[in-house]
């Protein structure tokens, strides 16, 4: 028992940690910067002309910082579309750094959005299983019943683990491989800034590490619940 305790103390705290060190970073420099010119919905639009993403929307959302690649919209939360702080134009960096990989058809993002559709229409069935679960209670005895309810919640719990553990690759491509060479070569941060655009990048990308534990964090209580 008290390994199963000293188990979950450990999986929580990775799972916490990436996620406040993440939080912490991108908050140190929201600060205006005096250097920056414009704000992140003008660099976004900016870059897609640069680079000529050719039917790639820019646009404010409040639902976080994004990139569509089945619309073609780069999204940009409210806190970094009117800001010129580092954050907000290092985090439009690794934003277009997905659309640039869209743009060359870079197969782990094409694996990724294949399998976020599908997880979708498996999850939508998932969801619809765990509530008929208690319809089926007097049933659960039955092998093929228990069976689908076994299967939804797992589909549930365990699909966004293979989403987030396939996103990595992804994330670290669009932060290092595209949006720093992007921003250093572009001059669009001062050589001083960039060690800590360095950092700014390394936090988009650990904000899907952190959603990886927490997806497998929730996993493992789900299955140690089952156990009883």
């Amino acid at each position: 028992m008290g390994f199963v305790i000293i188990g979950f103390v450990i999986l929580f705290v990775l799972t916490t940690l990436p996620s406040l060190w993440t939080k912490h970073i991108l908050n140190k420099h929201r600060q205006p910067h005096p250097d920056i010119p414009g704000n992140g919905l003008q660099f976004a639009e900016h870059l897609v002309k640069k680079y000529q993403l050719k039917g790639v929307r820019v646009e404010e959302t409040e639902a976080g910082d994004h990139y569509d690649p089945i619309e073609k919209v780069v999204r940009i939360s409210s806190d970094n579309a009117h800001s010129n702080s580092l954050t907000a134009i290092t985090t439009v960096a690794h934003e277009i750094g997905h659309a640039l990989q869209d743009k060359s058809n870079y197969p782990e993002l094409k694996q990724r959005t294949l399998l976020v559709e599908r997880a979708a229409m498996m999850q939508k069935f998932a969801g619809v299983a765990l509530m008929a679960t208690p319809f089926l209670i007097p049933l659960s005895h039955t092998p093929a019943v228990a069976f689908i309810t076994f299967g939804a919640g797992f589909i549930a719990m365990g699909v966004p683990v293979i989403i987030h553990l396939s996103t990595l690759p992804v994330e670290f491509d669009a932060s290092f491989k595209r949006a720093l060479p992007l921003l250093e070569e572009g001059g669009y941060v001062s050589k001083k800034d960039q060690k800590t655009a360095k950092k700014i990048l390394f936090a988009c990308a650990m904000t899907y590490v952190a959603a990886s534990l927490s997806s497998l964090f929730n996993l493992w209580k789900w299955l140690k619940a089952l156990k009883r």
